[in-house]
């Protein structure tokens, strides 16, 4: 079968849906709620405009970022995903290596479906790991013991699940969350797994058994079941567990789902070396503010005492450079590179990062910076400065 060249996220994002079970594509695709939020996070960005610099000559854009100390050739980084080996086959490990291909980071999360083992086989400094847990001290001491083992650098936080979203998609899909396709909702799913020939075909080839009585679609890397992956995922950080995490694990710490400046502040108090500003794509707290909203309060409040990182919302290259210029020193995506891993695996994450690639050259051509750095609020406008 011939595999599609991806052009665009809504592209890609279409081809996912007609690739996966709907139960799929919306755990993908879904949020929390009415699903405000996660729009909202998108249509922020149209309350900026650009103020393009004129008559700059001919020049390639360099796209060149360093984040925590690596130089990356893409300032678009791989956010961390659940059950992304759900999405195909080649899973954690098939991201992972499309970062490494493209140069720049993925984000391992907890909850997967990989184990660090499999995953760290690639480059560690490109690979970060996202932590959850619920078990308390003893098991993130664990964790941190093993991810040493791996020569892995870098450590994310992420503090805004004390609790799950409602996320309604899956509701009405018939699953909990996390995603699960057993023999308590196989009936009703049998018949929309069944019709996408693709996706069942490369699961059955992976050796996952679809519709088994006892277990789980997943296991997560430790073995456990939905549930306990569920348990997990739900994890109620305090300020103090990160202050203890920053002395116990003594490298670069990342502090994930940030929205105030605040909050900010006591990330960078308790050892946060970044934050990043998220709202988890719109899939845990219904209502609050677009993450790109709270952009420039959060790069004032850590006033460069550590790095900002943007999420949730980014679907085009104009939407990094927004990003950029506004003082993030790099972005996450989430749902994009998902999309290219459900129509093609490894190869469509990689597309993802190109299509990014070429928005952020040909954007940066017509806005008239040479390169990243140069990026500051005089290339932009912001609506509200418009008077009639």
């Amino acid at each position: 079968m011939t595999k599609p060249n991806l052009y665009s996220i809504d592209h890609a994002r279409n081809l996912a849906k007609s690739y996966l079970p709907k139960v799929v594509f919306d755990y993908i695709d879904g949020a929390a709620d009415d699903e405000i939020t996660m729009r909202l996070n998108r249509s922020a960005f149209d309350e900026v405009y650009f103020n393009p610099k004129m008559a700059q000559g001919k020049f390639v854009p360099n796209l060149k970022v360093k984040i925590l100390g690596y130089e990356l050739d893409l300032p678009v980084l791989l956010a961390p995903c659940g059950l992304v080996r759900v999405m195909h086959p080649d899973g954690a490990l098939g991201v992972a290596k499309a970062a490494v291909n493209k140069n720049t980071v993925s984000v391992l999360s907890t909850v997967a479906g990989s184990s660090i083992a499999e995953v760290a086989t690639v480059d560690s400094n490109l690979l970060w790991y996202q932590l959850y847990s619920s078990n308390g001290r003893a098991e993130i001491e664990s964790v941190i013991d093993e991810l040493n083992s791996h020569k892995i650098e870098v450590l994310v936080v992420t503090v805004d699940t004390p609790a799950l979203g409602n996320r309604l998609r899956d509701i009405e899909n018939g699953v909990s969350t996390p995603l699960r396709i057993n023999s308590s909702n196989a009936i009703q799913l049998g018949y929309q797994v069944l019709s996408k020939p693709r996706w069942t075909y490369n699961m059955l080839k992976d050796g996952i058994k679809l519709f088994e009585k006892s277990k789980d679609l997943r296991e997560d890397n430790r073995g456990n079941s939905g549930k306990d992956m569920l348990q997990m995922a739900a994890s109620p950080f305090s300020w103090d567990d990160i202050k203890w995490i920053k002395q116990i694990w003594n490298k670069k710490l990342v502090v994930k789902g940030i929205l105030s400046g605040s909050d900010a502040k006591k990330a960078v108090d308790s050892g946060a070396d970044a934050v990043v500003i998220s709202n988890h794509g719109g899939r845990q707290l219904e209502g609050v503010s677009p993450t790109f909203m709270m952009l420039p309060e959060i790069v004032s409040s850590v006033n460069k005492n550590a790095e900002v990182i943007l999420d949730s919302g980014i679907r085009r290259g104009s939407h990094v450079l927004k990003a950029l210029a506004l003082g993030a020193n790099a972005v996450m995506i989430g749902r994009p590179y998902l999309y290219g891993l459900a129509v093609n695996g490894q190869k469509g994450v990689e597309n993802i990062l190109e299509i990014f690639k070429t928005e952020l050259i040909r954007d940066m051509n017509l806005l008239g910076c040479k390169n990243l750095e140069a990026l500051d609020e005089t290339f932009l406008i912001k609506k509200s400065q418009f008077q009639f």
